[in-house]
């Protein structure tokens, strides 16, 4: 007698489910571009998207709670001459994003709290460097401020984008440069190129330490980092079947798993959740996200579900951790492009039937804090990225979790990007005439140290809370008194009126001196 073991996973019954049109974004005119790109970028506060627009490039940026149809005279971003080909927003602060066009320029961009209300021409600082379109812009995970541009002129150029200078450029690729992706620490750096290979670079060197062929196919190809050090990579195999590989760093030239999926012609970009080691490939052109789950046992990459519409997608951005819902135990969501200039949000859930916070579904994700600053990360430290409790830092706003950091930005000669804690910190050294120092990982180790200090927003809200619970137990306690003296009083009247009406007992002239049976 046989029978089957199925696979134990939290994972397994994940299912996505899209949301109804009235609740996603409609009649936005979605880049017509052929260049490789997601189109797309997300974060906990804005959706951004490339559009087509007359004169030069642009992008619109939505506040989440804009839904619906989008008027066609909505302000934009539009500062480039030429198309906007990729735009990434800053991981360690929401209102900052970045953006390549075909102009050769990549523009950083300061968008105002509650989103855009004329057209914004003006960056807040131009990365001028690459001689042909700028197709790639990457921010490093754990350095504040480091930005990674890749040109069609073969170049990697890595930027300080608080002084607007180049701090390193790679130039260690024969042909068009296709993804890029950092590691977990943002120590080392994995690109895909048009000569079919794939490159593990060590950027402070400048020095390539593995590469090797990545898929026999002629068209692009896309690779990405896992947490734990893994590569993984989407791209065709000779007979032009779309197919994905698992890899290690040691072995780049021999996958540990090779998965041909089908012969659609569209890119496959892996979309990456390293809290739960789930893979979403979504491909252009496709009307499906495949996820999968990444594992210690074989075959290491295991199948999970598909999730199916009836459109074709164009482009695609997905949330971070800290913009989900974990009241539902949401642990992804997507913004689905469509033709038709319909910017579907697909969420994936997890059944849970607690209504409880899943401490197993949301460990300690990516924060909006940056462990280095760039000066620290270019002479050669190294950190894990700084994170967060959905659970204690969260602020509920419409049913989605986001971080509640104020964004301020004021620029300087020194810092084009510095926030108001970074004039704080930088008035510090001055009089302290002291380097201040990252905390060295084994510090951020140390129970004593937080991972990330709450945001001053958040902090003010707790202590009106609290200010405002003391007023009202004041207010009950005063009650209290109150009611307590009135029954007190109550009781006294009704004690008078009971002893007034009692009768007084008739006297028989007994002497008290006598016993009771004398006369």
């Amino acid at each position: 007698m046989s029978f089957r073991v199925v696979r134990s996973s939290k994972f397994r019954h994940v299912y996505g489910q899209a949301l109804k049109r009235e609740q996603c974004y409609d009649n936005i005119r979605v880049s017509k571009s052929s260049w490789d790109s997601t189109f797309c970028a997300v974060n906990p506060t804005f959706l951004a998207i490339i559009v087509e627009s007359a004169g030069g490039g642009a992008f619109i940026v939505l506040p989440h709670n804009k839904v619906g149809r989008i008027p066609a005279d909505h302000p934009l971003v539009g500062g480039h001459k030429g198309p906007v080909l990729d735009i990434a927003w800053c991981p360690h602060n929401d209102n900052v994003i970045a953006s390549g066009s075909e102009d050769c320029v990549v523009k950083v961009w300061q968008i105002p709290d509650g989103g855009l209300t004329r057209t914004l021409t003006e960056p807040v600082v131009d990365l001028v460097y690459h001689q042909r379109r700028v197709g790639l812009v990457l921010w490093h995970p754990t350095a504040q401020n480091v930005l990674l541009t890749a040109g069609s002129d073969n170049q990697i150029a890595i930027w300080n984008v608080g002084t607007g200078e180049v701090l390193l450029s790679l130039d260690c690729h024969p042909d068009l440069i296709y993804s890029a992706c950092w590691n977990w620490t943002g120590s080392k750096l994995l690109t895909t190129c048009r000569d079919k290979k794939i490159r593990i670079i060590d950027p402070r060197k400048g020095e390539v330490e593995s590469e090797a062929i990545a898929h026999e196919g002629s068209k692009a190809s896309r690779a990405i980092f896992l947490k734990h050090g893994l590569v993984f990579t989407t791209g065709f195999s000779r007979m032009s079947e779309r197919q994905y590989t698992l890899r290690t760093p040691d072995a780049l030239g021999e996958p540990i798993v090779t998965v041909e999926i089908d012969t659609s012609n569209g890119v496959m970009f892996p979309l990456y959740d390293p809290d739960t080691n789930l893979i979403y490939l979504c491909g252009k052109g496709d009307s499906v996200i495949r996820y999968f789950e990444v594992t210690p046992e074989p075959p290491f990459v295991h199948y999970i579900n598909t999730f199916q519409t009836p459109d074709p997608q164009r482009g695609i951005g997905m949330m971070p951790k800290r913009g989900c819902d974990v009241a539902t135990c949401e642990i992804a969501k997507f913004y689905r492009l469509n033709n038709s200039g319909l910017c579907q949000v697909v969420s994936m859930t997890v059944p849970r039937k607690s209504e409880l916070f899943q401490e197993d579904l949301y460990p300690d994700t990516l924060s909006d804090e940056a462990s280095l600053t760039a000066d620290e990360w270019l002479a050669g430290e190294d950190a894990e990225p700084c994170t967060m409790s959905l659970k204690e830092r969260a602020l509920i706003v419409q049913g989605g979790y986001v971080a509640g950091r104020a964004h301020n930005l004021t620029v300087t000669k020194r810092n084009a990007l510095a926030t108001a804690r970074d004039k704080e910190k930088e008035k510090e050294k001055e009089k302290d005439k002291e380097p201040e120092r990252s905390p060295t990982p084994g510090q951020r180790d140390t129970p004593a140290t937080p991972a990330a200090t709450p945001p001053p927003a958040f902090t003010a809200m707790v202590e009106k809370q609290l200010s405002d619970l003391v007023e009202e137990i004041r207010k009950l306690k005063s009650v209290i008194v109150k009611q307590e003296n009135r029954i007190r009083a109550l009781e006294a009247t009704v004690k008078g009126q009971v002893a007034a009406a009692t009768p007084v007992p008739a006297d028989h002239n007994h002497d008290d001196n006598m016993a009771p049976d004398e006369v």
